[in-house]
């Protein structure tokens, strides 16, 4: 088997330590080697105000998965991704002997019908949902929930099993952590400016971002 690797992706605005808890919760949970953080260079389903630039974000990752097996990365900018069923298809074929699991909290379950061929994500690589407080009902009632309910696997026989298939969901139960980029960014609006002024290196492809790119 290739290395089993989970991809969570998000602004990360910023980057902050309640990703780094749910990350290491789901490696544990579902038997990873490793997670790659996808700091999108720009969230279609996001407003742009208030977006640091990439490198501020990426940079924030960095911090937060020091001493880890998390690997921040704004490889979709890159490969010129906009939609993750895109950015999923170009991980396949440039990582042909990983094994990949989709990441996502319930909040991003409950709006999934709405991403762009969301089906087709499922049947991609199986999907890891982590619960999120105040948005597990709305998940659980959502039409993309009542099409990946018959595809639903406990953890103990995902993370046990030889080789992954999709569709596949795993429900995961997290004990809530209250921290959040909104509330961080409102406490300290400047925050991106600590890690805006130095280029920051990808931990995929290795390429420098400079403090310019992204938005």
């Amino acid at each position: 088997m290739g290395l089993r690797t989970g991809l969570l992706g998000g602004s990360f605005n910023p980057a902050h330590g309640g990703h780094r808890r749910v990350t290491l919760f789901a490696m544990e949970a579902l038997g990873l080697d490793e997670v790659w953080w996808l700091v999108s260079p720009g969230n279609p389903l996001k407003p742009k105000q208030g977006m640091a630039p990439l490198a501020a974000r990426l940079n924030s990752a960095q911090v937060q998965a020091r001493r880890s097996p998390i690997r921040a990365t704004a490889i979709e900018q890159e490969l010129g991704t906009r939609y993750t069923i895109d950015t999923l298809a170009a991980l396949g074929r440039r990582y042909p002997k990983r094994e990949f699991v989709w990441l996502m909290g319930s909040d991003n379950l409950m709006q999934f019908h709405h991403w762009r061929r969301w089906r087709d994500i499922a049947n991609a690589m199986p999907i890891a949902v982590i619960a999120r407080p105040g948005y597990d009902d709305g998940a659980m009632a959502s039409p993309a929930m009542a099409w990946l309910r018959r595809y639903r696997v406990p953890a103990a026989s995902f993370r046990n099993r030889g080789r992954w298939s999709a569709p596949a969901l795993v429900l995961l139960r997290f004990d809530p952590d209250p921290r959040s980029a909104t509330a961080i960014r409102r406490a300290d609006p400047d925050w991106a400016m600590r890690f805006s002024s130095l280029p920051v290196r990808d931990a995929v492809t290795h390429r420098l971002i400079q403090p310019s790119e992204g938005t």
